[in-house]
């Protein structure tokens, strides 16, 4: 049995986030699936886990995390001596990192998920309808983000520098999901964020993940 635990559904982006970082590495783990749908992720069991009743939750051993950014940072530092080198080893390298993850988390996470709910969620899972003013007003906004990319992706093959890191892996989810919509385009109509886009969702840990997905 894996000691690693991920309880969440892989058509969380939060969820997918963290099985990514875990295939980076190369780790065994088990995933167990919480019905959302029935309200599993509200219930008492669940919140235990997280008390904002959200998934995933991570279990390594007797360690219980939520929050799907702290637990890729853990796997990082966890297990440094593992597959892919999600994060810098020098002070500097990893200061420069550590504030591209804040611009995703800040910045470009704050578009580009109310359009993925806006654009494949609401549509897709639900059946309901984009809310026009939501998209254009979050279209403008991402748009804005990706040009600062375009200008930093012209001067390093990745967000934090010259390697792939946790940086540029949480963008994997949204991007996913946008990749499916029109907001396309405003990856697609940037050529240097073009390339990275086609970089990163290229990666086999990602392409491990995209096949879970689509078994269930």
């Amino acid at each position: 049995m894996a000691a690693i635990k991920v309880h969440g559904t892989t058509l969380s982006s939060a969820t997918i986030r963290v099985l990514a970082a875990i295939n980076e590495k190369e780790l065994d783990y088990e995933l167990v699936l919480v019905d959302m749908s029935v309200g599993e992720h509200k219930k008492e069991h669940f919140l235990s886990r997280n008390p904002f009743g959200q998934v995933p939750t991570f279990e390594d051993g007797d360690l219980n995390l939520f929050e799907s950014r702290a637990i890729t940072t853990y796997i990082a530092h966890e297990y440094a001596d593992k597959g892919t080198q999600l994060i810098y080893k020098d002070s500097k390298k990893m200061a420069i990192t550590s504030v591209w993850m804040e611009v995703e988390a800040q910045q470009y996470d704050q578009a580009a998920s109310k359009l993925a709910w806006e654009l494949a969620a609401k549509p897709v899972f639900y059946g309901m309808s984009s809310d026009t003013a939501i998209v254009e007003e979050n279209e403008a906004k991402l748009a804005k983000v990706l040009d600062v990319y375009e200008n930093r992706l012209a001067q390093s093959k990745y967000l934090g520098g010259d390697c792939f890191t946790l940086a540029d892996l949480h963008h994997l989810p949204t991007i996913h999901y946008l990749m499916g919509t029109q907001a396309k385009k405003l990856f697609d109509s940037r050529p240097h964020v073009n390339a990275w886009v086609a970089d990163i969702t290229a990666r086999p840990a990602w392409l491990k993940v995209i096949a879970l997905q689509k078994k269930q």
